[in-house]
């Protein structure tokens, strides 16, 4: 009965004191906004005709969302692939979180319609693409802030 008490002492004193110290430490870091990021690579002497091909449409899209409210920002990097297998370009999207990328057709539908046109139209600009460029992936990744 002894060792019972002890033992339930014990262990409710090593849960407090665990929890105290573990309620007293900072997380390593903090959440922030949502990004996707697409990794395109341009065929070889390519990329200004897919550039061009996208004003018209990742462009004009992405400034209609930002008009809209929809996304916080874009971007769009150009760079020298590391390898043959590499990504030279980078288009990249920010949100507020991981919850706006829900229904995202219906909620950037109107302009899209608006940039691209019917989905014949943006069926055409896909399969004029194919020869100018290759999609290698699309990543979605949280921004965060390390504390110190």
């Amino acid at each position: 009965m002894k060792n019972k008490l002890l033992l339930t002492l014990l262990t409710a004193v090593f849960f407090f004191s665990s929890h105290a110290i573990a309620s007293e430490e900072k997380p390593t870091y903090n959440e922030g906004t949502v990004w996707e990021l697409t990794l395109v690579r341009a065929k070889h002497g390519m990329v200004d005709a897919y550039l061009k091909s996208i004003t018209g449409t990742f462009d004009a899209v992405m400034r209609g969302l930002l008009k809209e409210g929809l996304i916080l920002d874009y971007k769009i990097l150009l760079g020298n692939p590391a390898n043959q297998s590499d990504f030279n370009i980078l288009l990249m999207t920010e949100t507020r979180n991981m919850a706006e990328q829900d229904n995202v057709r219906e909620r950037w539908g109107k302009v899209v319609l608006a940039a691209e046109g019917d989905a014949k139209n943006r069926l055409n600009i896909a399969t004029q693409r194919v020869d100018i460029r290759e999609v290698l992936g699309i990543k979605l990744m949280r921004e965060i802030t390390l504390n110190p």
